[in-house]
């Protein structure tokens, strides 16, 4: 980072987080003695709850199998990067840049966001959170067979001699120590049965020393203020799964109860009371879902009810916003993380969330189904067999809602009796531009939309792609004009500081919502305001964008289309089509249309369907001046 986006950074602190990161940056340097320091353990040490996999599908079961035997044979993806080198993995090597990260120096000294010192850090560091361990450690619960267990051992004892405490880049950011802490819990549970489990855990000095050293670090440098989103929730929950399954040291009872509380604050911190995660980045909702669940199954009876308050809202949210192939929302940042993986690659994450919600906390009789391949998955067998949460007798909707008010989330979809037609699903945004000062994850796509058809993206949000190292991406993925929305001035609706800071947050209004018809205005160009109004009926989106104030100002309206939607424009009529089905898209005819796609110079015309993968689609773009209201029309077949 260059030294005036720390300046910036800075700005948009308190003056209490300003004293408590002097005090970390402090205390950083005086760490650097810590790693010889020894643990401390307890004479008597045990593994109390283990797990049992029942009602697994024969479709989970397969997935799982295949994914583990590709990690047999050293192979799998990250972030679009195919590794073939997992059998024996060199643990600070960057295969997308060919980098290696620095392995013996002091892990705060690392300039770890340096692509030119490190690497792409997200290459390095996926590995490291031993998700792949978890996943062969369930092969091994399902199957019974020793190999498995036996290269869990192996790339642990390797992990652990490679990466000792305060050295390399795997000390550096606690939501990966945190992440990692949650792994060895499950790879234990799910190690139970093998003979050499308490051998390689609580039986072992090395593995006693690295758990201690990561839990004393959580609780010595948490997320603080603006960057309490869910990092926090990531290190609370590792730390507070570790010290309950992992409670072998003097100190796990104060970690214990310092993350139970710490998660307790943060999760309700971090949740609209429509149960919407605060960072209007919906994979983060997924996210914060599955490390909240996991660490208070952990918990069991010493988590508060509010805790299980929050989850249960979070489960009804994503219910809600699921279109009908259960795909959710594609806004804000997505970086593929997830807070633990049992199952294999294959296996719908929104699914599984929705049937693990379902077993722990019943579904509702508006919840979408989940056809039963999907439901019996690894994950939601294994949460279930923890059980452990208390009756909750607080009301919950008594029907879907489409209207997540305090997100400005709004879904317009046709009538759930219409069953004979293909779901249209609409997202409006009318919400906040993120969470905290900095709002890290969001993107400046004030009054955008997606649309779907049955699942398909018709005008779709074009994703995230990448965070460090290609800033030209990283800038054109999250613009205005990388989403489906207005454009005035040829400058963003909010304005970007650098990586992960908005130093300027366009406010959004909800004007009216009704069935069929949604009207929002923003202030992103003020003294100019954007305003928008969608209606879906009988089959037929109509969006009418309108400015007030200086009228004149350069306009460009954006229509990202699907990857899978073919186009043919004429002037300022589009006609669509994807596998089975056409539409037509009447563009307002004041504006000059052109098509882009696959364009460098710079980007334009892309789609991002998980981090790292980019692909080329069409994205119409009218430029001109608002002067007149542009009214659209997306019409279906």
């Amino acid at each position: 980072m260059d030294p005036a986006w720390y300046l910036r950074r800075l700005s948009a602190m308190s003056p209490a987080e300003v004293a408590g990161r002097a005090t970390d940056m402090l205390r950083k340097q005086q760490w650097r003695g810590v790693a010889k320091q020894k643990a401390t353990w307890l004479s008597h040490r045990a593994f109390e709850r283990p797990a049992g996999i029942e009602d697994v599908s024969a479709e989970a079961r397969a997935e799982l199998l295949a994914t583990a035997e590709r990690l047999m044979d050293g192979h799998a993806e990250y972030f679009g990067v195919e590794r073939a080198d997992l059998v024996t993995p060199d643990w600070s090597f960057d295969p997308k840049t060919g980098r290696h990260a620095p392995a013996d120096a002091y892990s705060f000294d690392i300039a770890y966001r340096s692509e030119d010192a490190v690497g792409d850090i997200k290459q390095i560091w996926e590995p490291s959170r031993h998700q792949h361990l978890t996943v062969l450690a369930a092969a091994y619960a399902l199957t019974g067979e020793d190999r498995y267990a036996h290269r869990v051992a192996d790339h642990l004892k390797s992990w652990w001699a490679a990466n000792p405490p305060m050295r390399g880049v795997h000390w550096v950011s606690g939501i990966e120590l945190g992440i990692r802490l949650l792994s060895w819990v499950w790879v234990r549970r799910l190690l139970d049965g093998w003979t050499g489990a308490s051998g390689l855990f609580e039986d072992n000095p090395e593995a006693l020393h690295q758990i201690w050293h990561h839990q004393r670090w959580l609780a010595a440098f948490p997320s603080r203020g603006s960057s309490a989103n869910n990092h926090v929730i990531a290190e609370d929950a590792g730390q507070l799964a570790a010290a309950c399954a992992f409670d072998w040291f003097p100190e796990s009872p104060a970690w214990r109860d310092a993350a139970l509380k710490s998660l307790d604050t943060q999760l309700q911190a971090n949740t609209f009371a429509s149960g919407l995660n605060r960072e209007l980045a919906t994979e983060y909702h997924g996210l914060v879902l599955e490390l909240g669940l996991a660490a208070a199954l952990e918990a069991g009876p010493l988590v508060p009810t509010s805790t299980w308050l929050v989850l249960r809202r979070m489960c009804d949210a994503l219910a809600s916003i699921v279109d009908a192939e259960l795909r959710p929302p594609r806004q804000g940042d997505a970086d593929d993380g997830y807070g633990l993986i049992v199952d294999g690659t294959g296996t719908s994450r929104w699914a599984s969330l929705l049937a693990t919600g379902d077993a722990l906390f019943g579904r509702q009789e508006w919840w979408p189904k989940v056809p039963d391949g999907l439901r019996n998955t690894v994950r939601t067998s294994l949460f279930a067999s923890l059980g452990g949460v208390p009756e909750l007798t607080d009301p919950r909707p008594p029907r879907r809602m489409d209207d997540l008010f305090d997100a400005g989330m709004t879904i317009l979809r046709t009538p759930a009796e219409s069953t004979a037609e293909p779901e249209i699903w609409v997202r409006c945004d009318g919400g906040p531009h993120g969470f905290l000062a900095i709002a890290a994850h969001a993107h400046a796509d004030a009054l955008a939309l997606e649309v779907r058809h049955e699942g398909v993206d018709i005008l779709a949000d074009p994703g995230t792609y990448c965070y460090h190292g290609e800033p030209e991406w990283r800038s054109y993925f999250r613009s205005t004009l990388g989403h489906n929305t207005l454009q005035l001035g040829d400058t963003d609706s909010s304005a970007s500081g650098g990586p992960f800071l908005w130093t300027r947050h366009a406010q959004t209004r909800t004007l009216a919502v009704g069935p069929v018809r949604w009207r929002a205005e923003h202030d992103g160009y003020a003294p100019a305001v954007h305003r928008r109004c969608v209606e879906l009926e009988d089959r037929t989106l109509t969006i009418l964008d309108e400015v007030d104030g200086d009228l004149m100002l350069p306009a460009k309206l954006a229509f990202h289309l699907g990857p899978l939607v073919e186009v043919t424009l004429d002037d300022s009529t589009a006609l669509l089509s994807w596998p089975g089905h056409t539409a037509t898209l009447a563009l307002p005819p004041t504006l000059t249309w052109t098509a882009h796609r696959g364009e460098t110079s710079p980007p334009l015309g892309w789609y991002s369907a998980g981090f790292g993968r980019r692909e080329p689609s069409t994205t119409l773009i009218g430029t001109g001046t608002a002067a007149e209201p542009l009214t659209t029309t997306l019409s279906f077949q």
